[in-house]
């Protein structure tokens, strides 16, 4: 009978460990454009699935933060630097990639977007920044991702 609950203890570690290196592999560290501590809203995590972002296939990114104020709507830009050279920008209503009005505390932004698949792999960075409605800087952050084609999937 002892051995029945090790096997099951051991199952369970093994499940957790997994889960957890799961979801780490995906986690990357994103960086501020400025101080931390000037921006209102203060990025937790981010996720980004999968990772690598794979050329011509969906690429969700899940931002995690914490808001020191409520915030009732604004504009999320996004621009994408692909080694260095600006490739893309885009803006979006905040209230499309999250739930508004945002309460104080904590909040999830999501943004998906299926990349051309001409797209070349290699070493991005994305800028993103979050503003209120009356145009005041709430974020800045970057995050740095690679693409890969799906042909170099196998081999990863």
């Amino acid at each position: 009978m002892e051995n029945k609950w090790f096997y099951c203890a051991l199952n369970l570690v093994l499940f957790v460990t997994t889960s957890s290196f799961i979801f780490a592999a995906n986690a990357v560290k994103p960086t501020y454009c400025g101080s931390k501590d000037t921006f209102p809203v203060k990025v937790d995590n981010v996720v980004i699935s999968p990772n690598p972002v794979v050329s011509g296939k969906p690429a969700t990114f899940e931002i995690s933060a914490i808001s020191e104020d409520d915030i009732s709507g604004g504009i999320l830009s996004i621009e994408v630097f692909y080694y260095g050279m600006h490739v893309h920008s885009e803006s979006h209503d905040l209230c499309s990639k999250t739930s508004c009005p945002v309460k104080q505390g904590s909040f999830v932004l999501t943004n998906s977007q299926s990349l051309p698949g001409f797209t070349p792999p290699g070493s991005y960075k994305l800028k993103m920044k979050m503003m209120d409605t009356d145009n005041k800087l709430l974020t800045c952050i970057d995050i740095n991702f690679n693409i890969v084609h799906s042909s170099m999937i196998s081999e990863i």
